[in-house]
């Protein structure tokens, strides 16, 4: 039973006014993370690494800071410019854990509609952590946050 999984997704969307090509050239290089993620901050001594190729598939980035940052990776593995990007996300600090995150880019009349979305498995013991502290409640104002310093970011041009 220790072993048994539960599905989690965490999703939040915004507009960004912004061509989607801008947006896309934001998330597919992690260099351009520390402008915009909503977890640069946390720890100030965050030790960062990128591994492949500057963006696009196999693109790599690993961080290991305080207990607040934890520790894990983060591997492009399907880019389309102006329309998605996906990563392999593999959690080793505090805890360990891996999910698929996705940015979905919609052309739109002002912009550009960026859905970032997160999918993968709880084991029983964060499930049942998730009954009282939900994913979505822990994690979407992250996201939230995140996006609006990604709109910021991408409409100063």
């Amino acid at each position: 039973m220790a072993s048994e999984t539960h599905p989690v997704l965490v999703e939040r969307s915004a507009l960004v006014r912004a061509d989607a090509a801008t947006v896309h050239g934001l998330i597919d290089n992690f260099h351009e993370w520390v402008k915009w993620s909503p977890y640069e901050g946390v720890d100030p001594d965050l030790t960062r690494t990128y591994t492949g190729p500057d963006s696009g598939v196999g693109a790599s980035y690993s961080w290991s800071g305080n207990r607040k940052a934890g520790a894990g990776t983060m591997t492009i593995t399907e880019s389309i410019p102006a329309e998605r990007v996906v990563l392999d996300l593999a959690f080793t600090k505090p805890f360990k854990n891996r999910n698929i995150t996705a940015f979905l880019l919609e052309p739109h009349a002002d912009g550009t509609r960026v859905t970032w979305r997160m999918s993968g498995k709880q084991n029983k013991l964060f499930a049942l952590i998730g009954k009282v502290f939900s994913m979505d409640k822990l994690v979407g104002p992250d996201f939230e946050k995140g996006l609006r310093q990604l709109a910021a970011v991408a409409e100063k041009g």
